[in-house]
């Protein structure tokens, strides 16, 4: 018996729905939708981590500022932090630094010399007694040693955000779905964020 239009309307409908049910099933027992969740975890904590290292290289010109009007400080610490710092504000940092383990290498390497070079500047700060009273200066420390306790947490959030990424893209069956969005491993920190906090200086 043939089938009304209606009838063969309705049936393809019928075949449509269940078509869409199932990919969607798939797309849910795959991990489809754990991956984008994960990948977006990643992409935020990456952006914080980002914020707070541009407000550590923003407080810098106004420290460099201050140290210049300390009688004889030291030319060659000041000079160090200010190469740093160029470099780092010199560095080309975009989403992509997340999933390519060289850029995020140079970028984490550039803002370790930055560290250094602050690290120095605070400790031979020690020998001039009167920018260690100044008010802009204890000013500016403070504010610093701030950004480094919000820096180090930030990467500490950045690399749990990672290392659950990576389970998910590594773990079956949601590495189907990573596959099916062309996510892959990612890298992350090396080093330790306490490795690059420059020393408390007791003013």
């Amino acid at each position: 018996m043939a089938q009304s239009p209606a009838t063969r309307g309705l049936s393809r409908i019928a075949v449509r729905l269940l078509t869409g049910i199932l990919l969607a099933s798939s797309l849910f027992a795959c991990g489809y939708n754990e991956v984008v969740e994960r990948d977006e975890d990643v992409k935020a904590s990456w952006s914080e981590v980002q914020n707070q290292y541009k407000r550590r290289a923003d407080l810098v010109p106004n420290l460099v500022k201050v140290v210049q009007g300390a009688a004889n400080f030291e030319r060659d610490t000041l000079q160090r932090v200010v190469e740093a710092r160029a470099s780092v504000a010199s560095m080309k940092v975009d989403a992509s630094v997340v999933d390519d383990p060289e850029k995020l290498k140079a970028f984490e390497q550039a803002q370790a010399n930055l560290s250094g070079a602050l690290s120095r500047l605070l400790v031979v700060s020690e020998n001039y007694p009167d920018l260690k009273a100044s008010a802009g200066f204890r000013d500016l420390q403070a504010q610093l040693e701030g950004t480094e306790n919000r820096i180090a947490v930030a990467r500490g959030r950045y690399i749990e955000s990672v290392a659950e990424y990576n389970k998910v893209v590594l773990r079956f069956p949601s590495s189907l779905g990573a596959s099916m969005r062309g996510k892959h491993e990612r890298p992350t920190f090396t080093g330790s964020a306490a490795d690059e906090k420059p020393p408390e200086i007791k003013l």
